[in-house]
């Protein structure tokens, strides 16, 4: 088996993922976050099932360069995410969702803690992005809150992964008028999330 140094896997990983993509002709502002998904995912479905609103990448980039803020549904998406880039720009990642007075809320409402932490971020004082990868009750109350004019997100990522509301819940966000990026289907996850941030990342960091 060939040594690759670990500086050049990444490289040719993508090279790879050219070479398996063929013919298929991707959107130049689209391509490094549909590569950077199937990078992550290892499934090159991704080039199919990813979804975006007109010129999303740009803006959510505008957003990043402007120093928005990034809210998760899960600790491992926000760990995924390059923070170290995110804080050169001026933006933070939340999640609220390990929180005890989120819990608790949660609790006494009978509702999901995704849905309370995503009315907490509602009130964070700049516009943010949300890399929603795991909760579809959390894309559910960001399109409540987005047409009843409580909320303008820089940018939704909607790729929660699952079997229940999941593919429903995506929809509702394509039909918000938000700017969006989402895995139509099934497919999706934390890893998904963050890659498709730190896509945009990357390409603001050189």
């Amino acid at each position: 088996m060939e040594y690759i140094h670990p500086m050049e896997i990444e490289k040719r990983s993508f090279e790879i993922i050219t070479e398996l993509l063929g013919d298929k002709t991707l959107d130049p502002e689209q391509e490094p976050v549909i590569k950077r998904a199937i990078h992550t995912t290892a499934d090159l479905e991704y080039a199919d099932i990813l979804c975006f609103s007109e010129h999303a990448v740009a803006k959510g980039m505008e957003a990043l360069r402007h120093g928005c803020d990034i809210v998760t549904d899960t600790q491992m998406a926000k760990a995924g995410i390059n923070q170290r880039m995110l804080s050169r720009l001026g933006g933070t990642v939340h999640c609220f969702m390990s929180d005890s007075d989120v819990a608790a809320e949660a609790k006494r409402r009978g509702i999901t803690r995704a849905v309370v932490s995503m009315e907490r971020a509602a009130h964070l004082p700049k516009p943010c992005i949300f890399a929603i990868g795991n909760a579809p009750t959390a894309l559910i109350a960001l399109h409540h809150m987005i047409i009843s004019g409580v909320l303008q997100p820089a940018l939704v990522i909607g790729v929660p992964v699952g079997f229940v509301n999941v593919v429903e819940s995506k929809e509702l966000i394509m039909e918000s008028g938000a700017p969006y990026i989402v895995a139509k289907g099934r497919k999706g996850g934390s890893n998904v999330a963050a890659a498709i941030c730190n896509a945009m990342l990357y390409q603001i960091m050189g």
